[in-house]
Order: structure tokens, then C-alpha cells, then sequence
């Protein structure tokens, strides 16, 4: 029987750990190795989705390259992936907090430093003003930052694309602005 802790139903008092030896130590670099490559596996765009950060070294550019592609076709083999999205959802399951921000419906918006949820009136502030639409289609959100090199003292005022305000890394978001005085 093989031991997953994430599946459900898998309490059995019948289910046991695996045993395994750690593996002997192979290929040990005697030097710091110079190069670095850092993966980002994301399961979803939310911050709410699990995130796998593998990391691998070596002596020169080609063998961290190779190492990177090991890596990944062996996390693949092994099941890792699919392993850490159990784990993730099992800790979701298990959270006790309040639900993910993402899971609200509608699209954030941002207006004076926070992001404005559609529907969220939380501690009684007012829902973001809606602005001339993008265009991308959306509404765009007014917002506030920094300060005005112009007026001191006075915060940058400037309806925007919605979608980038929430996500500016979203390719489906426009670079639309209209400034306010």
C-alpha cells in the first residue's frame, strides 16, 4: 500500500509511512558553484494557488542548464507536482481564517493604497469610484499615490485600467490613464 497523507480517507491505522534510506551523496561540488537558475512553477494567476521554487546550481552555465532540465523532468516522474497540489489543497481545507480574497466575485480594484473588492464594504469605507471605461472595455479605477512633484503634498490622482491596477502583469490589461487635477 502506497502512503499518501494527503489523500483523503487515508487515516488508517493499516497505512504506513514508507521507509527510506537517504541516497549517498554523488557529484558533491568542492567550490561554490557561480551559476544559479530559479524556477517558479505557478498552479494558477491567484495568490491563493500553490507555488513550487526548485532551485539548482552548478560550475558553468550548461551544466546548471542541464541540472534544471533534470530537475523538472524528475519532479514530473516522481509525482512532486501533483503531490504538492494535494498538500495545498489539504491546507486549504484546514485553514481556519477567512476565505481567499480571490474567490470573491468581480475584479479588484485599487483606490488610495487598498485594493477595493466589488461588494466588500468592509469597515465601512466606500467601494472605488468607477471611471471613463478602457481600453481593454473595462471601467477604469481612480486612484491615488506617491505624491504630486507639482502640488506638494498632494497625492498623484489618475482614473486607470482596472485590470492592470489589480494585476500589472496581466496581458489582457490595457495602459490606459485619464489624470485628474
Amino acid at each position: 500500500m502506497t502512503y499518501d497523507p494527503f489523500a483523503s480517507g487515508s487515516n488508517d491505522a493499516t497505512a504506513e509511512a514508507p521507509q527510506t534510506t537517504p541516497p549517498a551523496v554523488t557529484n558533491v561540488a568542492t567550490a561554490p558553484n557561480p551559476f544559479k537558475i530559479g524556477f517558479t512553477l505557478k498552479a494558477a494567476s491567484g495568490f491563493e494557488a500553490e507555488w513550487l521554487t526548485p532551485t539548482v546550481y552548478g560550475a558553468d552555465a550548461t551544466q546548471t542548464a542541464e541540472r534544471g532540465r533534470d530537475l523538472l523532468v524528475a519532479m514530473q516522474e516522481v509525482g512532486l507536482i501533483e503531490l504538492t497540489a494535494k498538500a495545498a489543497e489539504y491546507t486549504r481545507s484546514k485553514h481556519l481564517g477567512k476565505s481567499a480574497p480571490a474567490a470573491q466575485a468581480g475584479k479588484p480594484t485599487f483606490n488610495n493604497g487598498r485594493v477595493q473588492r466589488p461588494g466588500n464594504q468592509s469597515g465601512g469605507q466606500a467601494t472605488a469610484k468607477q471611471g471613463p471605461p478602457c481600453e481593454c472595455g473595462d471601467a477604469s479605477a481612480y486612484t491615488e499615490w506617491g505624491e504630486n512633484k507639482y502640488n506638494p503634498g498632494q497625492p498623484n490622482k489618475a482614473f486607470k485600467c482596472a485590470t492592470k491596477v489589480a494585476d500589472y502583469r496581466d496581458p489582457a490589461a490595457c495602459d490606459f490613464i485619464k489624470w485628474i487635477r
